[in-house]
């Protein structure tokens, strides 16, 4: 199988980039069913280098890449030439400060870009062959913070001490495990604790209750991170990703507010509907569409799943949340891409820091999930991953090289390393050619 590989260039010396742009990768034949095969990291795709193409996208119907350059503030659209080619197919479109991740509609008629840097979603129109069109920008100074002060009573952290004391009411919106969660928060905020301490939804009855969930201090190259000892920045947008959802809407994730944000588009438009709040300094990051029409969400500091589901006056909210492995370590873990696997009954969350893939199997209609294993990545900074077929692809960012792990078909945990190929600083995988992956 054939696959495009993004990756970090010299413009972003602070992630360790070593790429010279669009790589390509083989997994056994080009033309193989399956990415079983042995491994081989190949030329670049694009005819000169190109800065830091960290994310990409494939358009539904055509032949066409979109790349986030994120040390330039742009993105591009490749065309494919010849098996292993790609080329500009228009002027590259400055959309924002260090764009993360692009997703593109269902009917290709455009794409929503992620700007981490400055928070910006940016709304991309398509032309007829692909081609970057007309740009819409949401501005940060249009996105509030669910979490500060004058945000309305409907935007609020449901998760905070502060609001559980309708215990009926939490345990209508995440399940009957909520309320006893919901009884130890309260008993806990009657001993003293801060009333503005998030209890994450995923803590089980009977458990220590945590003290706050606010983003502890990151691991060089980790966004948002600050030198030891100095004071943490004032909070910030930092929008990081998009996905389609089933009822026709756009959920884009808020790392640095701690949202989940829910848009309708139209004509050239992309309009604000409402916001989920997810705990305080949880960090929402990637998310994944379940076949149910649930959406999970992995987080970055809080290191849990959450699962998100439409309500019946049409707002999305939180129906649970898990960790994402009982052995991961808030503060020293990073989870990174949230992947679904065949059929939807398992997903994948990448861990940086301690460099493993985490497996989480899907129960119910899709509102359940429970942490059942994880594995090493096989490198170092897993910072995106693909399943395809029975085999899970690792872009290790820091080791500069891409795992292939193969993927039980009884349990769907991951095993030990089959095959990897050096590859420099990988931060996404592409395929090119779609037959038989699952969706991502």
């Amino acid at each position: 199988m054939l696959f495009w590989v993004g990756g970090y260039g010299a413009d972003l010396s602070e992630m360790g980039g070593r790429s010279e742009g669009i790589g390509t990768l083989t997994a056994g034949a080009m033309d193989a069913a399956w990415a079983s095969g042995s491994l081989s990291y190949g030329r670049l795709a694009t005819r000169n280098p190109s800065p830091s193409p960290s994310w990409l996208a494939a358009h539904p119907s055509l032949d066409v890449v979109y790349a986030a350059h994120e040390g330039a503030g742009a993105i591009a659209a490749y065309e494919r030439v010849g098996e292993r080619r790609l080329r500009p197919l228009c002027r590259s479109l400055r959309v924002g400060e260090s764009p993360c991740h692009i997703a593109v509609a269902q009917d290709g008629a455009y794409l929503v870009v992620s700007c981490y840097g400055d928070g910006r979603v940016v709304r991309v129109s398509l032309g007829a062959h692909g081609e970057l069109g007309a740009a819409l920008v949401v501005t940060p100074e249009r996105i509030r913070d669910p979490h500060g002060p004058d945000a309305p009573p409907e935007e609020r952290d449901e998760f905070t001490l502060a609001g559980l004391r309708d215990l009926r009411a939490m345990a209508a919106a995440l399940g009957e495990d909520a309320r006893a969660d919901a009884e130890a928060a309260a008993e806990r905020a009657r001993d003293g604790a801060p009333t503005d301490a998030p209890v994450p939804a995923s803590h089980r009855a009977g458990a220590p209750v945590p003290g706050p969930t606010a983003a502890p201090a990151l691991a060089a190259g980790v966004e948002g991170a600050h030198a030891p000892g100095d004071a943490a920045p004032p909070r910030a947008s930092h929008a990081h990703a998009a996905a389609f959802l089933p009822d026709g809407r756009i959920a884009t994730t808020d790392l640095g507010f701690d949202a989940v944000r829910i848009w309708r588009a139209g004509p050239g438009t992309l309009v604000a509907d409402h916001v989920v709040a997810l705990p305080r300094g949880s960090g929402p990051r990637h998310m994944v569409v379940h076949p149910s029409g649930h959406l999970h969400v992995v987080t970055e500091y809080s290191c849990e799943v959450f699962t998100l589901a439409p309500r019946a006056d049409g707002r999305w909210g939180v129906v649970a949340g898990v960790p994402v492995s009982p052995d991961v370590r808030i503060g020293v873990d990073f989870p990174s891409e949230l992947s679904a696997g065949r059929r939807g009954e398992f997903l994948y969350g990448g861990v940086r820091g301690s460099d493993a893939i985490a497996t989480l199997r899907v129960r119910g209609a899709g509102e359940r999930v429970e942490a059942i294993g994880l594995e090493e990545s096989g490198g170092q900074w897993p910072r995106h991953h693909l399943v395809a077929h029975d085999t899970l692809l690792v872009a290790n960012q820091r080791s500069g090289e891409i795992t292939s792990l193969p993927i039980s078909e009884r349990t769907g945990v991951p095993g030990r390393v089959r095959h990897r190929t050096e590859a420099g600083s990988p931060s996404c995988i592409l395929p090119a050619r779609t037959a038989g992956l699952s969706p991502a």
